[in-house]
């Protein structure tokens, strides 16, 4: 038995049983894998993968018992690796974070420029992408930070630490009839059509929760990923807008004006998070607690040392 080994068959479950997949994903060749399988399975003495002919459809019940082993081993393998370089190269190395537009956007700036004039040898990695992606990355290594409003604290193998909260708003262009409205409601702003996040980004959820609480089906005409291009449609006049408020800078978005509306929007609550079982370098700590102060390195190895 050896890692190669190991890894094929972590790889062969993530690639959903496609061996041409596996072998690109893992740089080596096809009828490779297929040995490498088989060689395992005859070591072992038991069939770890379901067969229809010559093709992978699933894994026997010893197969599904061995993957949780396989994905334990080979992150233990992993956490070595960055074990040693902690001591070896304290101050220097890499740091995944992986997170959304709005985060990398809006709230990180100020945490990565301090992060960078205590660790200027780190190369610093920032990684956009859904939320499910960040949970992906997370899951599978790639990342050593996740950074997201939604999906984290879904996944049982990733510990959560709560970063920040924040509400919603109503961006209008400059004379808008809403940017006159003392007390606005929901209703008035449904009365035009909306541009706002695409569904499973930046608290989408809780937007559609209030106004379905309100009894009312709002006529969002436009949906992004990001801020930046709801604000650019808003400015064409296409729609009025809610962003996350910090996405607003007065100084900087002349054309546009934020009414009072916090007040109509639910809490959300973004997260940071990291694998359980996953080895952190002392400088990816550090990111944390410049994040929010109160995750020391202390509180985060406490609740990320429990494997699932």
């Amino acid at each position: 038995m050896n890692f190669q080994q190991l890894r094929i068959v972590r790889e062969t479950v993530r690639q959903n049983f496609n061996l041409t997949e596996v072998a690109e994903a893992l740089f080596t060749s096809q009828p490779g894998v297929s040995k490498h399988i088989k060689d395992l399975e005859d070591e072992l003495g038991v069939e770890l993968f379901v067969r229809k002919g010559k093709r992978l459809i699933g894994m026997t019940e010893p197969g599904k018992e061995l993957i949780g082993i396989v994905e334990r081993l080979l992150l233990d393998a992993q956490n070595i690796k960055q074990l040693a370089d902690q001591f070896t190269q304290k101050d220097e190395g890499q740091l995944v974070v992986a997170t959304t537009h709005t985060q990398a956007r809006y709230v990180l700036p100020k945490v990565v420029k301090a992060f960078k004039d205590a660790f200027p040898k780190v190369h610093l990695v920032l990684h956009q992408g859904s939320p499910s992606e960040i949970v992906s990355m997370l899951q599978t290594g790639l990342a050593d930070i996740g950074i997201a409003t939604e999906a984290l604290d879904a996944a049982t193998e990733i510990a959560t630490f709560p970063y920040y909260q924040w509400r919603h708003a109503l961006i209008v262009p400059k004379g808008h009839p809403l940017e006159s409205v003392k007390e606005l409601t929901l209703k008035e702003i449904a009365d035009y059509p909306i541009i706002t996040y695409h569904e499973g980004f930046t608290g989408r959820s809780q937007l559609d929760m209030a106004f379905s609480d309100a009894g009312l089906l709002p006529d969002i005409v436009m949906s992004a990923l990001d801020a930046d291009v709801i604000k650019a449609y808003v400015e064409l006049g296409l729609g009025v807008g809610i962003v996350a408020s910090m996405a607003y800078y007065e100084d900087r978005d002349v054309n546009l004006t934020l009414p009072p509306s916090e007040h109509l929007f639910r809490l959300n609550t973004t997260l940071i998070g990291v694998r359980k079982g996953h080895y952190l370098r002392g400088f990816a700590y550090k990111f944390i607690e410049l994040c929010a102060a109160e995750h020391s390195e202390a509180v985060v190895r406490a609740q990320a040392s429990q494997v699932v």
